[in-house]
């Protein structure tokens, strides 16, 4: 009797195991979806809540951060004297940013300027020289786009042989009667792409010593209606 009583009970004790399985699984799922929703929005609340207070009259759009107290550490630039931004290279040159753009996830700096002496000599350097030159953090989101045009100056004779056009129909020589310190020295210019490193401008001796840039060249323009800047590009926050 006892066998018998046993097989019978063996259908509602498998009806009632799978029944609190799907239970389980239930809870489990709806569990799943709450907790995704908390997530979604707690970060928009972080988002909301990080971003840092005006430079002067400037914003500081989320995700840059001008303060440890806001914004993401990782898009760190700085806001000078309350009335300038500035982005800074890995070797701790500042450029002054000219825009941001949030929606293309990029933003412009200022061309350094060149290098003067004694506060009455300007030289074919560029203020950057000691620092070779813009070079971005590679371990930060940040990288050079492939907008603009990079004109070098003062450029020793091994530049020939690289790509660069260093010919005289170069942008380059459009732009020289600009800066009188480097009038009639070799200059080349380049496009950057994929093929030049996106992190790095270089000036050095034995290079070329001072460059500016311009966004979207359009050669054909007055060279003083040019688009001066570099423009950067970034990786928006995971």
């Amino acid at each position: 009797m006892s066998l018998l009583f046993f097989t019978a009970f063996l259908p509602t004790l498998g009806l009632t195991m799978v029944t609190s399985t799907s239970r389980v699984l239930e809870i489990i799922s709806m569990l799943f979806v709450v907790i995704m929703i908390m997530i979604t929005k707690i970060g928009h609340v972080s988002a909301d809540l990080g971003a840092c207070p005006k430079c002067g009259s400037l914003e500081v759009p989320y995700p840059f951060s001008t303060d440890d107290s806001c914004g993401d550490p990782r898009y760190k630039i700085y806001c000078n004297n309350g009335n300038e931004l500035q982005f800074m290279s890995a070797e701790g040159y500042k450029y002054k940013i000219l825009s941001i753009d949030l929606s293309a996830n990029k933003l412009i700096i200022q061309p350094p300027d060149l290098l003067v002496v004694d506060n009455t000599t300007t030289t074919c350097y560029s203020s950057d020289f000691s620092s070779q030159g813009l070079i971005l953090d590679e371990r930060l989101p940040f990288n050079i786009s492939d907008r603009n045009t990079v004109m070098l100056f003062n450029c020793s004779d091994s530049t020939l042989l690289t790509p660069l056009n260093c010919s005289s129909n170069s942008f380059c020589r459009q732009f020289e009667d600009k800066i009188e310190a480097c009038r009639g020295t070799l200059c080349c210019h380049f496009l950057k792409s994929s093929l030049i490193s996106s992190y790095m401008i270089r000036v050095r001796l034995g290079g070329c010593t001072a460059y500016t840039s311009v966004v979207d060249i359009r050669p054909q323009d007055p060279v003083d209606n040019w688009n001066y800047g570099i423009e950067l590009q970034w990786l928006p926050p995971n």
